[in-house]
């Protein structure tokens, strides 16, 4: 079998929804050919191709490349924790950009395919959305800004790099914590209520969906900044009513605010919905299922969620089976 040019790839931020499904779905495939690093503290995640390696640790990183000369890298590690990065802007600058100028270091003057995400909240919201590329970014959040930070980095340093701003990852973590869907159901799982907003608005995107386009996008030539969600755009609130509906839980659980209601810790875009168009041109074809699959899981009320049709059983099991991945063969 001849193996694909971008073998061997390291992946960053396997601890993250995105980068735990790209490991995942290329060590299915190449499993000698395939490295993730994780956060040495984070020692649950393990298994073959998974390193305990630091994004900071520079030398480590120098010596893992030395040891595999990798011919490509899908960079997703980073921290998407907004409290955590309004409390401590210096840690969201050693994770979200020092991490960048590191992967940078290591790569020299090799030429590798460089894949790096970003984040759809580089915007700050508009009543409109359908953010384009070439829209003026104007993050209101710490996170928001130091991905601003890494984008511009690497964008000037690295100018054949892939920049995905990504939407909403709808896929398992490792966790059962990090990502939208994980999150509403640890709520939910406990009987605790989640409130989620009526005003921000996201582009959500099955996982699946996001590994097949990493993979043509490693093989060919496109660089500079693509906006990657799919076509259905959704409200956090709409996103909670899906995941509470779907998997059968009490639906007094899921609360709704508007934005302002929730105070200013942390701050919180507003419609930051994105356009593909710009992706779907450079690949060719549109990739896209929408999230979530089938039409009659997509809210059409406030209180959608509380409509239970007798003869319709809703269980948890349901959510591995729609919302987590596409319920399709394909």
């Amino acid at each position: 079998m001849t193996l694909p040019a971008y073998l061997p790839i390291l992946i960053t931020g396997v601890n993250g929804v995105p980068g735990y499904n790209a490991f995942r779905h290329f060590h299915s495939q190449y499993p000698e050919h395939v490295v993730a690093i994780r956060p040495t503290r984070y020692w649950p995640l393990r298994g073959e191709g998974i390193i305990p390696l630091d994004i900071e640790d520079v030398q480590g990183l120098a010596a893992l490349m030395k040891t595999w000369k990798f011919n490509s890298i899908l960079h997703a590690a980073g921290s998407c924790a907004l409290k955590s990065c309004e409390l401590n802007p210096e840690m969201a600058y050693r994770v979200n950009v020092q991490s960048a100028k590191n992967i940078l270091k290591i790569i020299g003057d090799r030429t590798i395919r460089l894949l790096f995400l970003s984040t759809d909240l580089v915007f700050p919201g508009k009543s409109s959305g359908c953010y384009t590329e070439s829209d003026a970014v104007s993050p209101v959040t710490v996170y928001g800004k130091t991905m601003v930070m890494a984008e511009e980095i690497i964008a000037h340093e690295y100018p054949s790099a892939v920049i995905f701003r990504i939407s909403l990852p709808m896929g398992i973590s490792v966790n059962g914590h990090a990502g939208a869907i994980d999150w509403i159901l640890s709520r939910f799982k406990k009987n605790n209520p989640a409130t989620l907003y009526y005003d921000e608005i996201r582009s959500p995107f099955y996982c699946e969906d996001f590994n097949s386009i990493a993979e043509i996008a490693l093989e060919n030539k496109i660089c500079g900044i693509y906006h990657l969600g799919s076509h259905r755009y959704l409200s956090l609130y709409q996103i909670g009513q899906i995941v509470n509906k779907v998997g059968g839980y009490s639906p007094r659980l899921l609360k709704g605010c508007m934005r302002i209601e929730a105070g200013p810790m942390p701050p919180r875009a507003g419609n930051v919905a994105m356009s593909n168009k710009k992706l779907l041109a450079a690949l060719g074809f549109d990739p896209f299922r929408k999230w979530p699959y089938h039409e009659n899981h997509v809210p059409d009320k406030h209180d959608w969620h509380y409509d239970r049709p007798d003869h319709k059983v809703f269980y948890p099991e349901q959510i591995h089976k729609y919302l987590y991945r596409i319920p399709i063969a394909c």
